[in-house]
């Protein structure tokens, strides 16, 4: 009579029932066209200006400048440039923010931004 080791018993046992977990794979998935249509820019942009308190919403246009046209002043215009990067998901580098004066401006700056949303 043979001698059963461990490993002739355990191959000899039923199999157990073992539960398994797939390992979790995460993906992220990006659309096709990223970019925005420049009137969704447009209107974005002067919603974002005719909810500023401080601006006359009959006043605002895409040729609007912050300070001439609007009143605002260096101040105003830091937070309008804010309330752009918040709306479109984007951090405006100051240089660049500094050269935004007029809602045209800021529409031709997000539309050359790729990131934003």
């Amino acid at each position: 009579m043979a001698r059963l080791t461990a490993s002739r018993v355990a191959a000899h046992q039923p199999p157990r029932s073992v539960a398994r977990i797939a390992p979790a794979i995460f993906t992220r998935l990006y659309s096709a066209s990223t970019s925005l249509s420049r009137s969704d820019i447009e209107s974005r942009v002067l919603d974002i200006l005719k909810g500023f308190d401080k601006v006359d919403p009959a006043k605002v246009s895409l040729n609007a400048h912050f300070s001439n046209d609007l009143g605002l002043d260096s101040l105003d215009t830091v937070e309008v440039v804010m309330a752009i990067e918040e709306e479109f998901s984007v951090e405006i580098p100051d240089k660049d923010a500094d050269e935004i004066k007029s809602a045209v401006q800021a529409v031709e700056y997000i539309s050359k931004r790729e990131d934003a949303h």
